[in-house]
């Protein structure tokens, strides 16, 4: 019998470079080298400048969101002015003036029944070369036998021109029409 070698179990050789199992509470870490310092440090920077980046770009971002409210409320607040402004010409401006019949060349105020009719009883005569009387739009009169003062014997562009018995002269022309359209 051999003495003593079958009594210990044999160990297997411990591979060269391998690692037993280190306590955290008694091992030290070794210190990083220079270049992993570096590429850590780097590493933190570029982080820090990402973060930084998105901060500004949220806040732009803000920033361009308040202002296009503004700029909507602003738009919409200037669209409101405009419309009232129209809406209060729309009802204050008048589109018809007054038409007085006058005598052709004197501006003396005649019935209204002469502009109608192009002539004042001549009893059958005719008269070629045109009406003696003319509406006059505008101004002011006293009445029959008066001058018009202060109007134009052209009716303004846009207008209708109404007579005191309530009829409506539209602008000369193509299409020109005198209706009798009496009412208020």
């Amino acid at each position: 019998m051999e003495s003593g070698s079958d009594d210990a179990p044999e160990r297997p050789p411990e591979p060269r470079g391998s690692m037993r199992y280190q306590d955290p509470g008694s091992t030290t870490p070794r210190p990083p080298t220079v270049a992993e310092a570096r590429q850590r440090d780097k590493a933190r920077r570029a982080r820090e400048a990402a973060e930084q980046f998105a901060a500004l770009q949220r806040e732009n971002a803000e920033k361009r969101a308040a202002t296009g409210k503004k700029v909507l409320m602003g738009s919409v607040a200037v669209v409101g002015v405009v419309g009232a402004i129209a809406l209060g010409y729309q009802v204050l401006h008048e589109d018809t003036v007054s038409a007085t019949c006058v005598a052709d060349g004197s501006n003396q105020v005649v019935p209204d029944s002469y502009c109608s009719s192009g002539y004042a009883g001549t009893g059958g005569l005719f008269i070629f070369a045109g009406s003696p009387y003319r509406y006059y739009y505008g101004g002011s009169n006293g009445g029959i036998g008066t001058t018009a003062r202060g109007g134009t014997l052209e009716l303004p562009k846009g207008t209708t021109g109404k007579t005191s018995s309530g009829s409506s002269i539209s602008r000369g022309g193509f299409g020109s029409s005198s209706h009798g359209s009496s009412g208020s």
